[in-house]
């Protein structure tokens, strides 16, 4: 989406369009291999907490159970990041 404005000192508009760089085969290898790394963790959260999780559109699920695949999502992110540190 493009925003246009209109300047005062020369009556001139100005375009200011949000550009996204062009994907390379790499790039997008990489891409997929962690979106594929983060559905498996996703997944693999969803089993602990008991919540039925299938591949795609999840629309089924309540707010709750989204909430605490998240959250434990985040708590085996933050545990994995102090076990680094040690």
């Amino acid at each position: 989406m493009a925003k246009t404005a209109k300047s005062s000192a020369t009556g001139t508009k100005t375009s200011s369009a949000k550009t996204t760089p062009k994907s390379t085969a790499k790039t997008t290898s990489k891409s997929s291999s962690a979106k594929d790394a983060l559905n498996r963790f996703k997944m693999e959260a969803a089993r602990e907490v008991g919540v039925n999780l299938k591949q795609g559109y999840n629309g089924h699920l309540t707010s709750k159970q989204a909430g605490s695949v998240g959250g434990q999502m985040v708590k085996k992110m933050i545990k994995s990041y102090e076990n680094s540190m040690k």
